[in-house]
């Protein structure tokens, strides 16, 4: 379910009725065994295409081959006059209606038996209900050494507990009704049930055992571990993974909480014992909260959640603690080139560390200033490099929050003989937009229109305003923080966005990747006078 606008838009453009997922809806509840049996037969018999890629070293005849230039070249006429777009009827734009004003659930709150703080609201337009256990890890939470753990400790918790096995909990789910999804980011390790509230006793047993009581069973541990190395060296070879895995330990040092990335020997030196050491180290009562959203009231709600949770007590263990340092820890102002062979494209990806707290209304401002300089389609950095130059297909800039630490970034993927000119427009267009040419009235008017215009439709789940509500916690932010938000966009002034972005954004202090075919590329980098350093991909 993609939100209220988008099923009743899509039915009203496609079906003429917005009502029409009622009527999709109806026809899947009376659907047939039968029925389903013959429009398998119908169309799953049909011819297959096949596509069948076959692992090997790229050469220049392929990424030529493969790249846009070819394709457009080998275009047949029809396929072009297949592009010309003829317009039959013109129709007015529709008039835009009154925005109403966002109007965020009211919060309650309560404690667990086992002394769990609860945030809890209540929405009842749908018999459901919504519950995540939120735990203060994440990735920052890897010991140096066994990089990777937190994400491979999460991914095996619903594999198997000490009465179930991964099918098992598969099943379970689907006869409940019921959702447990598992997984982390860069601060917070999260454990979220969606259940009917009908079924809500035995779903919060479930999501018990996955949580108390995971099996971590060897070769669910091996299985796992393979598919995480494989994602590994994926990664090393993807352009936009080489970029990230170099950027982030420069910015924040290799060897700490924010800066760490996982390689595959770290994930290959995981065992068992350090999966257990940190579940009893992070995964506890005494480190997590509880965000819920149900039609029934918290009272109901508390007393379900004791009967399934109340009883847990923190190990003896010692609770994990983080050091978490956010200052950028390297010189900007350089450029490290990935060199990546035969490649007919360059990504290019530089970013700092910035000053911004994410749970400070200032955060709001910046990200408003910078949606003049590359948050969004019309911004200035996509609209120079994509539609001006037509170099890239694609450039954006924009915040990467954490809970303690702010990076600003900026990358695109860039055609390989316009790398140097690429990358020189990207610190022109954001040097000028940081001195003589900041936001502009027309930026500003569009960026609060559009900011206060999608408020409402921002919370039309469930699940979404219960993103919300651990983003808040997170960041420190106060429970009415998405009320006050139109506010705060209608006060902002293009000198208020300037300053923000001003304080903010240094290119002196960026650092940037380049990945692409050194040969052709570093002559380009050269002019720009930053200094080059020239790397291989990992493990070559």
């Amino acid at each position: 379910f993609s939100g209220k606008a988008v099923t009743l838009a899509n039915g009203e453009v496609l079906a003429g009725d917005a009502s029409f997922y009622a009527t999709e809806l109806e026809r899947l509840a009376k659907v047939t065994p039968a029925e389903v049996k013959d429009a398998m037969a119908r169309w799953m018999t049909r011819p297959a295409f096949t596509l069948v890629l076959e692992p090997g070293e790229r050469d220049a005849a392929y990424e030529e081959a493969a790249s846009v230039g070819a394709e457009a070249d080998n275009a047949s006429e029809r396929d072009r006059a297949a592009e010309t777009l003829t317009v039959s009827v013109e129709r007015p734009k529709p008039a835009i209606d009154t925005v109403a004003e966002l109007d965020f659930p009211d919060l309650e709150r309560a404690t667990l038996a086992n002394g769990m703080k609860v945030t809890y609201a209540q929405r009842t337009a749908v018999p459901a209900t919504y519950v995540a256990m939120s735990f203060n890890a994440g990735s920052a939470a890897d010991p140096a050494g066994k990089r990777g753990l937190e994400s491979l400790a999460m991914e095996l918790f619903d594999e198997g507990t000490a009465k179930l096995t991964g099918q098992g909990i598969a099943e379970a789910s689907e006869r409940l009704g019921a959702n447990i999804a598992v997984g982390g980011g860069d601060d917070r390790s999260t454990f979220t049930l969606s259940a009917l509230t009908a079924n809500l006793a035995p779903s919060l047993d479930l999501m018990r055992q996955i949580m108390r009581e995971p099996a971590f069973n060897p070769a669910d541990l091996e299985r796992v571990r393979t598919q995480t190395v494989t994602g590994i060296r994926q990664a090393m070879k993807s352009p936009q993974g080489v970029a990230v895995r170099t950027l982030t330990p420069e910015l924040f040092g290799a060897d700490t909480p924010y800066g760490g990335v996982s390689t595959v020997e770290s994930v290959s030196a995981i065992t068992r014992d350090d999966l257990i050491a940190f579940k009893d180290s992070w995964i506890r009562p005494d480190n997590g909260e509880v965000f819920v959203i149900s039609d029934h009231p918290l009272a109901e709600i508390v007393t379900e959640l004791n009967n399934a949770f109340g009883n847990w007590t923190a190990p003896t263990a010692p609770k994990g603690a983080k050091q978490i340092a956010a200052e950028q820890v390297s010189d900007g102002g350089r450029i490290i080139l990935i060199n990546r062979p035969n490649s007919p494209q360059s990504f290019i990806y530089g970013g700092q560390v910035t000053p911004l707290d994410a749970g400070d209304p200032a955060f709001v401002a910046f990200n408003s200033a910078n949606n003049a300089l590359g948050g969004d389609f019309l911004a200035r950095l996509n609209m120079n490099l994509r539609e001006t130059k037509g170099w890239s297909y694609g450039v954006r800039g924009g915040a990467q929050p954490r809970e303690n630490a702010v990076i600003y970034a900026i990358s695109g993927g860039v055609q390989a003989d316009r790398t140097g000119d690429s990358l020189a427009e990207m610190l022109r267009e954001t040097e000028e937009f940081l001195t003589q040419k900041g936001v502009t009235a027309e930026e500003l008017d569009r960026t609060i229109a559009s900011a206060v215009g999608r408020l409402p439709g921002l919370f039309e789940t469930s699940p979404a305003v219960l993103r919300e509500m651990q983003n808040n916690a997170l960041y420190g932010r106060p429970d009415d923080f998405s009320e006050t938000l139109a506010s705060i966009y209608r006060a902002q002034t293009a000198d208020s966005l300037d300053a923000i972005a001003r304080a903010s954004i240094d290119t002196g202090k960026f650092v940037w990747v380049v990945v692409g075919d050194a040969s052709k590329v570093r002559s380009q980098l050269e002019p720009l006078g930053l200094p080059i350093e020239q790397r291989e991909l990992e493990g070559e």
